[in-house]
């Protein structure tokens, strides 16, 4: 018996066929189920290929890869270029070719949960597994809505592997102040002024190394000594992409230093020569770490990471520390002088519970306490403490 299963998309015809033994009418009602059951099936996907047009028909034989083919077709683009990057790097690694091919019909949570403890078993991070399950539910979920709940979401009930301490990737560390003037030294002693003032306006302002590439000459207010940060620059394919903030929260003006708006004003009149040398003009407009003599040309956030990393090399600064590290670095340097709620502001936080995830330092409130046991313990012999004294209880009132 055969069935036409209809076309890929390369165009070729496709066609199931298997052998049945019985009388002919047994085998008649096998092929009328297994037209009826080719009828619920959805139409036969390849994810890597972005030209898939046309209805898609949700039923049991649709795959896991089926799934992430129809968020590729619909949704998929409204995610961030990041995201998208990773999550085709996941698929292609770890799920096309193995619970990719099942059909959600047959998964279980049960089944999820073990593949997740596979992944990890094979040396993927805590992160990476993280990711595939987010992907997973996702695809899972709006394969679900799509087939009107005929299909099943059996990522939805999954939990995470647990890692333990040792086996979690090592947190990023704020760098000391000396680390900090270290990598700047190297910097200036290399003659790489744009490089230098661009760690400054890092460590300085405690922005996103794509925020800080995102920075405009029009975004410096010189008079009030401040930058507005409200574009990113992201890693793409081909290059680097202009990205709006994902949340109000990340729109916001930051002071600056007098000695890092002097750096800034003088980057710029370095920048007008150079235009003007090219036989250009800067634009007013454009961006400031821009290595193009008019500025317009967004600066890629990679380069900066890779000569960060050089710099720490040469400046003798431990592997722990990277670009990121500088946003640590201001938080933790600025938690004796703000709370958390007027850092969140400041570093574009969406809650002010990430001040506990970017300081290293110790709060003021341990401090403290920590100071007062001191003080008991370090109490000199001979002079006591003032002891306790229960206040007497209230005389009954007269009848």
């Amino acid at each position: 018996m055969e069935v036409y299963l209809g076309r890929t998309a390369a165009g070729n015809g496709r066609h199931r066929s298997r052998i049945f033994r019985g009388t002919r009418t047994e085998a008649e009602r096998e092929l009328a189920r297994m037209v009826t059951t080719q009828a619920d099936a959805p139409a036969v996907l390849d994810p890597a290929a972005p030209g898939i047009s046309g209805p898609l028909r949700w039923g049991v034989g649709t795959t896991v890869n089926d799934a992430i083919a129809g968020w590729k077709l619909n949704g998929w683009d409204d995610l961030s270029p990041t995201t998208t990057r990773r999550y085709e790097v996941i698929w292609r690694l770890h799920v096309r070719e193995s619970i990719g091919r099942r059909r959600l019909v047959d998964l279980t949570p049960w089944d999820f949960e073990c593949y997740f403890r596979e992944l990890k078993a094979a040396g993927q991070s805590q992160s990476s597994v993280r990711y595939a399950r987010a992907m997973l539910h996702r695809a899972c979920r709006l394969a679900r809505k799509w087939s009107k709940g005929a299909l099943p979401n059996p990522v939805a009930d999954t939990e995470m592997p647990e890692w333990r301490y040792g086996e979690q990737a090592v947190p990023v560390r704020a760098p000391s102040v000396v680390e900090v003037r270290a990598i700047m030294a190297a910097a200036d002693a290399g003659e790489d002024r744009r490089l230098w003032l661009f760690i400054r306006v890092t460590a300085a302002s405690g922005a996103r190394r794509g925020e800080i590439c995102a920075i405009r000459w029009s975004d410096i207010d010189w008079a009030q000594g401040s930058v507005r940060i409200d574009e990113s620059i992201i890693s793409a394919p081909g290059g680097g992409m202009l990205k709006q903030p994902k949340t109000h929260a990340s729109v916001r003006p930051l002071a600056l230093d007098a000695g890092t708006i002097d750096a800034l004003r003088s980057l710029r009149v370095d920048n007008e020569a150079m235009a003007i040398e090219y036989g250009t003009m800067l634009d007013p407009d454009g961006f400031v770490f821009s290595v193009e003599p008019d500025g317009r040309a967004a600066p890629h956030p990679d380069v900066f990471t890779v000569k960060f990393r050089r710099l720490c090399d040469r400046a003798g600064v431990a592997s722990d520390v990277h670009l990121h590290s500088l946003r640590h670095f201001q938080s933790t340097q600025l938690d004796s002088v703000l709370t958390s709620k007027q850092k969140q502001a400041g570093m574009g936080w969406s809650t002010a519970h990430m001040d506990t995830i970017y300081t290293d330092a110790i709060s003021s409130e341990d401090r403290r306490a920590a100071d007062h046991i001191g003080v008991l313990l370090d109490n000199p012999i001979g002079v006591a403490e003032p002891a306790y004294c229960p206040q007497p209880a209230p005389e009954a009132p007269s009848a």
